[in-house]
């Protein structure tokens, strides 16, 4: 549903990773399309904290009056708690109010991730492998490993955990991960990617499930999903406060 404008709301600041991918500026451009649509008259500006530009300090120095910056992220990392403080703190302009907020995924999307396994063609004898990217903090790969729980209620499969950047020799974990759900009796793989984008890693997952599950079903990453989109409108009103975010009234529903 539409907000009515307020266009006096501070500018959003949509702080993707980055990736040397076409598909994820053109993708996070998407996200930042559909949030345009929902929050009629507020300036929403794509920015990248590496490999794209405008990079987040760039875009946060060049605007003036405040600022929220969502960070298109699933689970606190080094990014969004080390990373972002630090650009805004050093990037902003005097007088400026530069706000960041939770990360995209501290909102429950792990029906947004079953609805892309469903439109994909997901079977009732598929084993499901919820893929994302890996942190240094065991904090956020255990995020991942709750949202891998909540989509086993929500698809009725089992569905185990692996993280892109740490498949190991000969992708031992993809194989361990194949092995424990054929051994739950799953006749085919569905690979359920907890990601923006598709991109290189999820690439590379494909590549190693084509040499041991061939066959396998590969789901749509999240994009511009509803879920995703109200995730970021939902920070952005909870972090301007009361007075932007009762322009909105009943108008929107904010989960």
């Amino acid at each position: 549903m539409h907000t009515p404008g307020f266009g006096d709301g501070p500018t959003l600041v949509l702080a993707a990773h980055g990736s040397r991918d076409p598909r994820f500026a053109a993708t996070t451009e998407r996200v930042a399309a559909a949030v345009r649509a929902r929050l009629r008259g507020i300036t929403v500006r794509p920015a990248y904290l590496d490999l794209n530009s405008p990079t987040v300090g760039d875009v946060i120095a060049e605007t003036a009056g405040d600022q929220v910056v969502v960070p298109l992220l699933f689970a606190d990392g080094y990014h969004s708690s080390v990373d972002l403080p630090s650009i805004i703190t050093e990037r902003r302009l005097p007088g400026a109010r530069v706000t960041q907020s939770p990360v995209i995924g501290t909102h429950p999307l792990a029906s947004a991730l079953a609805d892309r396994l469903h439109s994909a063609g997901l079977r009732d004898d598929d084993g499901v492998i919820l893929c994302a990217v890996g942190s240094s903090n065991p904090a956020a790969d255990d995020h991942v490993r709750r949202r891998a729980r909540e989509l086993t209620h929500l698809v009725g499969r089992p569905v185990v955990t692996v993280f892109a950047t740490r498949l190991g020799e000969n992708a031992a974990a993809v194989a361990g991960a194949v092995e424990h759900l054929r051994g739950r009796g799953a006749a085919r793989i569905a690979l359920s990617p907890y990601f923006l984008s598709a991109g290189l890693l999820i690439e590379r997952m494909e590549r190693a499930l084509d040499v041991i599950a061939p066959g396998a079903l590969v789901a749509a990453p999240l994009g511009a999903h509803p879920d995703v989109v109200t995730a970021i409108v939902g920070h952005y009103l909870r972090s301007v406060g009361p007075g932007v975010a009762a322009t909105v009234g009943a108008s929107l529903t904010v989960r």
